[in-house]
């Protein structure tokens, strides 16, 4: 595997990615290859199927080795919201006397909030800064380099599940993968889609998969909270499938359909192909009820989930959506907006081909790695960002 290539694998809440890339002119992304296999899922901290894990993601791993060219010898595994948990704690390091800030206090500060060593339930997998502050308490990201008798700051804690840890190194060994970390797709979306700018005056995301929803309000380089509910754009195909009796795959036709900033009559109808040479109609009204009302408890359970957040930030701050869930109804952010009372933007990878709502986690893990990838693995940063693994 060339140095300048690295792998990552997504875990969708429908279909699981492995990307190979590397980074080309101008900081851009370059994909070699792409490996995607449909899976049953997960929902509720749980994998559906789980038996069948290893014979989808070795399909996923072989398909973007093979259209790459690349043998990939080591893997970065992003760990779902679903399986995560994101603690902050408040930090300081005496430095004795006035001094440049260096590396190494900034790697001691992060290991003092660190309390997860042997934790039965969880393994730290990232570590990053919301601020760090020095005698002058003025929040800043970067403090190396500056003169301080003291370094403190608040810094994010990503937990991944022991259980979901050790499954995936079941099947990493069985699949031959030796070589591999554990890297939180939240965070590394987060990181990927807003610039340091706008991280700074908080951010509120909620993406949306097919089967489950993450909602994160973050600050600087780091996660405050995460919430995670089993709810999402597969639910809506299913609500669509049960009333009106049609497979699975016509119903997701017709949800790709619906409007929900149109206002339709009675005799409005969706028409979606069956076939070659046949259709179906269904009224239009009927499936954007449908439609909304799915909606509109996915609205529902993320403004629960913000009412019980600790961390207050402004009210003008927007509310950002991506992932494949909904994101790609027509109306759905208008929809939203109005059932959130806030206004809502749907975020995309700035990326030519793949400003897609659902290439947020997999081209914000592969962008994640590829800006951290130092000569010595373990050190500095990179050893704080992917946990102590």
């Amino acid at each position: 595997m060339n140095t300048q290539d690295v792998a990552i694998l997504d875990f969708g809440s429908g279909k699981i990615t492995v990307l190979v890339g590397k980074r080309g002119a101008n900081n851009t992304i370059c994909i070699g290859g792409a490996g995607e296999c449909e899976y049953a899922g997960f929902g509720d901290g749980e994998f559906f199927e789980a038996e069948q894990l290893t014979d989808v993601i070795r399909s996923a791993v072989s398909g973007a080795s093979k259209q790459s060219g690349v043998e990939i010898k080591h893997l970065y595994i992003g760990v779902p919201g679903e399986f995560t948990s994101g603690v902050c704690h408040e930090v300081s390091l005496s430095l004795g006397r006035k001094r440049k800030v260096t590396n190494d206090d900034v790697d001691k500060l992060h290991e003092m909030g660190n309390i997860y060593k042997d934790h039965p339930e969880f393994t730290l997998i990232n570590s990053q800064p919301v601020y760090y502050t020095l005698d002058t308490d003025q929040r800043l990201i970067q403090p190396v380099g500056l003169s301080s008798t003291k370094l403190a700051g608040q810094i994010s804690y990503i937990l991944a599940e022991n259980r979901f840890i050790t499954l995936i190194d079941s099947v990493m060994h069985e699949i031959g993968i030796e070589s591999y970390d554990y890297v939180s797709s939240l965070l590394a979306e987060i990181l990927f889609l807003f610039d340091d700018v706008v991280r700074d005056r908080y951010i509120v995301l909620i993406d949306t998969g097919f089967i489950t929803t993450n909602v994160v309000v973050a600050l600087g380089d780091g996660i405050l909270a995460q919430y995670n509910f089993s709810l999402g754009g597969g639910h809506i195909t299913g609500d669509l499938a049960n009333y009106f009796k049609i497979s699975f795959t016509h119903a997701e036709a017709l949800k790709r359909k619906a409007a929900l900033s149109l206002n339709t009559d009675e005799d409005d109808v969706y028409t979606i192909s069956v076939n070659r040479t046949d259709t179906l109609d269904f009224p239009a009204k009927t499936v954007n009820e449908i439609v909304g009302a799915r909606v509109k408890m996915i609205a529902d359970t993320i403004t629960k989930c913000l009412k019980i957040c600790e961390y207050e930030y402004p009210d003008y701050i927007p509310y950002h959506i991506t992932g494949g869930g909904l994101a790609n109804i027509r109306g759905a952010r208008d929809f939203l907006s109005k059932h959130l009372a806030k206004p809502v933007e749907i975020i995309v990878p700035r990326l030519a081909q793949f400003n897609r709502p659902h290439f947020s986690a997999p081209l914000g893990l592969l962008d994640m790695v590829l800006s951290h990838q130092p000569a010595e693995k373990k050190r500095g940063i990179f050893a704080r960002l992917f946990g102590s693994k």
